[in-house]
């Protein structure tokens, strides 16, 4: 069984910090992109970011500039750096991750449970 686990959400000031994290782990074979999306309340779930496998990196334009996506192949995570946050970033994030694991064909999207990040004004 292929999991996702994210960690270091909570709630920050407008214009502080946090960093998120997002561990794989399971019968994993290999991993491809790997991403960061967010959903808010009454909202459709959006792109934040996204990162291949070597290293090329997306941002949606709402956070370009302000976040930073990055990852530890060794460790299987991805992480989310966040800085100036603003209370429009308020959401659940969810990060997803291209993985193709042992006795499977192709590889799947794979979706980590969400944490919450709450941005006061």
């Amino acid at each position: 069984q292929v999991q996702l686990v994210e960690s270091g959400g909570g709630l920050v000031q407008a214009g502080g910090s946090l960093r998120l994290s997002c561990a794989a782990s399971g019968n994993i074979f290999s991993i491809g992109a790997m991403g960061w999306y967010r959903q808010a309340p009454g909202k459709q779930r959006e792109l934040v970011a996204t990162t291949t496998s070597d290293d090329l990196t997306n941002y949606s334009d709402s956070v370009k500039g302000r976040f930073t996506i990055s990852r530890d192949n060794a460790k299987s995570t991805v992480y989310l750096q966040m800085n100036s946050l603003k209370p429009e970033d308020t959401a659940v994030y969810y990060c997803n991750a291209l993985i193709k694991a042992w006795i499977q064909g192709k590889a799947y999207n794979y979706w980590g449970q969400g944490t919450q990040v709450t941005v006061s004004s």
